[in-house]
């Protein structure tokens, strides 16, 4: 069992809680993710590294309430445990040599990029990052990406806060006006397709992060398969970054399909029953 020692609400369907685990935090980096079950009949979840406390023995993860697995999850307190807390698992984001970067978020995918932002901060590079939400209601993580940034672009689809529109305008706006050594997109696939497009002409190195569908993380149920450069790979265990470049988005997308209208279906209900039983 695995206790969870701080909780956090981030917005009305986000949550952060860290995990006492200390083995993993001595050995995760950034860019690799844990599998969880909230309890012994409960489902496997896949959720990205956020963050670790080495001192404190403890794992930062942050989650979205899409179904009743992350409901249950979301419903537990500081101090109660865990049933399973697997990892790390997938390999490390590739931030070796890189001086100058723009780190790309999209929604809940910034508690992804936040890492790598922060590592790459903590090697002396030059951050420049961009995190994108629906509206201010969703926005998440601000103050930690000002922290690790050297600026800090933020974008909202209906210009409730920052700047209005997607995030692939003000990368634009950074590539044309200096050099880069990385471009690092994580985020819906949607946004990652035309983050990736925006940047081809730059022929700057571009990293996506895949976080697909996952069962076991260990590439043995492959519901985690992508195309990358006409090869089948899975994110789990070749991954989960890869050259945006590469990268298939259409089939992932098309694939994605599968569990979107379950998901939308499933995030209403259970964030309206989340705010209703947990939040009054």
């Amino acid at each position: 069992m695995y206790r969870i020692l701080t909780r956090k609400s981030l917005n009305p369907s986000v949550t952060m809680i860290e995990v006492e685990a200390p083995r993993i935090a001595m050995k995760a980096r950034a860019g690799q993710f844990v599998i969880l079950r909230a309890d012994a009949r409960g489902e496997r979840i896949p959720l990205t590294i956020a963050g670790c406390d080495r001192a404190r023995g403890a794992v930062t993860v942050i989650f979205q309430i899409v179904g009743g697995a992350t409901l249950s999850l979301d419903r537990k307190q500081a101090g109660e445990e865990i049933a399973d807390f697997v990892g790390p698992l997938g390999n490390p984001t590739d931030v070796a040599g890189v001086k100058k970067a723009i780190v790309v978020g999209g929604g809940v995918g910034c508690a992804i990029a936040l890492p790598v932002a922060r590592r790459l901060k903590e090697l002396g590079a030059d951050v420049r990052s961009v995190i994108g939400f629906r509206s201010r209601d969703f926005v998440i993580l601000e103050e930690e990406f000002r922290a690790v940034s050297d600026t800090l672009d933020i974008t909202t689809d209906d210009g409730s806060y920052g700047e209005r529109g997607n995030v692939c305008a003000p990368l634009k706006r950074l590539l044309d006006g200096e050099t880069f050594d990385a471009v690092y997109l994580v985020g819906p696939l949607v946004m990652m397709k035309y983050a990736a497009l925006t940047a081809k002409p730059y022929g700057v190195k571009t990293v996506a992060s895949m976080n697909p569908i996952m069962i076991d993380g260990t590439g043995m149920c492959g519901c985690c398969r992508i195309r990358v450069g006409g090869e089948t790979k899975f994110a789990c265990v070749d991954g989960p970054d890869f050259d945006a470049q590469l990268v298939d988005f259409d089939e992932a997308i098309m694939r994605s399909r599968t569990y979107l209208a379950f998901e939308a279906e499933a995030r209403e209900r259970h964030c309206n029953l989340y705010k209703k039983e947990v939040r009054g």
